[in-house]
């Protein structure tokens, strides 16, 4: 397959139905949803059991894609879309939530651990490798003592929607260039 040919593969991760939607373990679904409209698509149901839509970003050809499983079962989809549209791992793209980064913050790396997010952990596992590009949201650490897993299972805070819709604006922005820059550019832009 040449350059020309390669399609990106993007994946947004989150929870299917209406309880998650806003769910800051969902930014990876919304950040999805503003790369569809930018390519003018919408999501459909793929046999891979995710949805898709498939276009152009900045020129270059683009899947984007949302699991239609639960996180920690995310593996299979994406394993499945990969494939499918035969797409190497290391041309892979997740986005996906960060409780190590304060809110809004957007950080691009390549492989590196899945630091006990069950949605990385089932990609690695189905993918047999961690080396896959990651767009990483933050999203805080959760106040108190408050379980991580419960904290991202919550809406984000009045505060945080105030100014989310900037960071999801911000975090697509990334995730474009490091489709049409390649990694090292992206960093240097998004860092």
């Amino acid at each position: 397959m040449t350059t020309a040919d390669a399609v990106s593969v993007i994946v947004g991760l989150g929870n299917p139905g209406p309880r998650y939607e806003g769910n800051r373990h969902n930014i990876g679904f919304l950040v999805a949803d503003e790369l569809a409209a930018r390519i003018g698509g919408k999501f459909k149901s793929h046999k891979s059991g995710a949805d898709t839509v498939e276009g152009r970003l900045s020129g270059a050809r683009s899947v984007l894609v949302k699991p239609r499983s639960f996180m920690n079962l995310s593996g299979g989809p994406v394993a499945g879309a990969v494939k499918f549209f035969k797409t190497p791992p290391e041309s892979l793209i997740v986005i996906h939530d960060e409780l190590d980064l304060p809110f809004g913050t957007v950080r691009i790396k390549k492989g590196g651990g899945e630091n006990g997010h069950n949605g990385l952990r089932s990609i690695s596992k189905s993918l047999g490798t961690r080396d896959y590009l990651r767009v990483r949201f933050g999203v805080g650490r959760p106040p108190g003592r408050m379980d991580p897993a419960d904290y991202v299972l919550k809406d984000f805070s009045t505060v945080e929607r105030k100014e989310l819709a900037y960071f999801i604006d911000l975090c697509a922005d990334a995730t474009e260039a490091l489709v049409t820059k390649g990694l090292e550019a992206a960093q240097n832009e998004f860092h």
